[in-house]
């Protein structure tokens, strides 16, 4: 259900895009974290578990503050949980299937989907012409940077369509956030559905599957352990709720390019991986694309999201009298 009283979202910051770059590092860091204990614990029990314990933590903070644990959005909130849970499944899949540098370059679609998806149900994420092409050429950038080089040889189609999918189901849960009346709920109600969703549905989906390698034993599993439930389920996933609330989500998204990049990076000076020259050309391009998006619009173009969205904030009021 459409929730246009929300208010209405603003163009990326200062604030905003400092955030956005931190989040980028962190998740970037996430996936080199799974591939370097993915030897001594699953994945896919991996994120169940930092799930589980990112709840407790969450549940912690919210009784701190006075939240209510139950809320009455449970209905977009399960959406939203599935969806994430689904993601993550799609994920430890296709990392059987194929190599990570695909598996990154398909699920960063994300944004696109999302970015698509918010066009056509929210009047203040309508996309301009420059917005069309800043997209374009940061995909592009990405595809340019992976799809060109030979990080991934031998690559399988199943893995990559499954990391599409996993794409997919990111940009859905980043439209049912914005366009439910999760969009006016706290930041910690709506990761709070998106975790119950991870642990409830991941942890079985681990055992009937057979991921559920978890050696107990190992200081350096616990270490990322805790990376990824104290830095990653909690703290960015956290940060990330509160941005979809209070900015542009298509904005937001593109910025969500720079992991993959940053994940490369990272990749060459913690693991040795060799930068290729595609990679060098695609940055250019994925860098160039987020700042075509992310340039403030003009006084024009936003009294023109003002007025296109003053109808359907008009018509919810008049439906709550």
């Amino acid at each position: 259900m459409l929730s246009p009283a929300a208010p209405l979202p603003a163009p990326l910051d200062a604030r905003a895009s400092g955030l956005m770059l931190l989040l980028c590092l962190t998740w970037g860091l996430q996936q080199i974290s799974l591939k370097a204990v993915a030897d001594a614990a699953s994945p896919m029990l991996m994120v169940a578990v930092r799930s589980g314990i990112a709840l407790l933590l969450l549940a912690v903070l919210m009784r701190h503050r006075g939240e209510r644990l139950v809320r009455a959005h449970w209905a977009p909130g399960a959406v939203a949980g599935g969806l994430f849970a689904l993601e993550y499944v799609f994920v430890s899949l296709a990392l059987q299937l194929t190599q990570a540098s695909h598996v990154v370059v398909f699920l960063y679609a994300a944004p696109l989907f999302a970015a698509l998806g918010l066009h056509w149900r929210l009047p203040a994420e309508r996309l301009g012409r420059r917005q069309w092409a800043g997209i374009a050429l940061a995909f592009g950038g990405v595809a340019i940077a992976f799809l060109n080089g030979d990080t991934a040889p031998g690559a399988g189609l199943w893995g990559d369509l499954l990391a599409l999918l996993a794409a997919l189901c990111w940009g859905a849960t980043t439209i049912t956030i914005r366009c439910t009346r999760l969009a006016q709920a706290p930041a910690t109600e709506t990761l709070q559905y998106q975790l119950i969703g991870a642990f409830a549905l991941l942890l079985p989906v681990a055992l009937l599957s057979g991921q559920w390698a978890f050696d107990a034993t190992s200081p350096r599993v616990w270490a990322h352990l805790g990376f990824q439930a104290l830095v990653v389920s909690f703290a960015s996933f956290l940060a990330w709720c509160w941005l979809l609330r209070r900015y542009l989500a298509s904005r937001l998204g593109v910025f969500s390019f720079l992991t993959p990049l940053l994940g490369v990076l990272l990749g060459a000076w913690l693991l040795d991986e060799q930068l290729e020259p595609a990679f060098m050309a695609g940055s250019t391009a994925v860098l160039a694309g987020i700042v075509l998006v992310s340039l403030r619009d003009g006084p024009r173009a936003r009294l023109r999201t003002r007025v296109s969205a003053a109808p359907a904030r008009a018509a919810w009021r008049a439906s709550r009298r």
